[in-house]
């Protein structure tokens, strides 16, 4: 499924914003693609922050911004 979006839960509501994965695969796996030159910490809290408001557990992080495919297996 293409660019799924979900609500985030806060202190007992939900925030006004919501959460855009670009790929969920098999309603299982959050897949986020990245175009930029290296991956860092901040790509990687993302991924986390989008797991914790899907309910999944497992990610994938995968950046096609460099010489060669970059990508990360990020577990909830």
């Amino acid at each position: 499924m293409r660019e799924k979006n979900y609500e985030i839960p806060y202190k007992g509501g939900i925030l006004p914003y919501y959460y855009y994965a670009d790929f969920v695969v098999w309603d299982k796996i959050l897949f986020e693609t990245k175009e930029v030159e290296k991956l860092s910490d901040s790509h990687i809290k993302q991924v986390l922050n989008y797991l914790a408001g899907s309910k999944l557990r497992l990610g994938l992080l995968a950046n096609f911004g460099g010489d060669s495919l970059e990508w990360k297996r990020v577990v909830l």
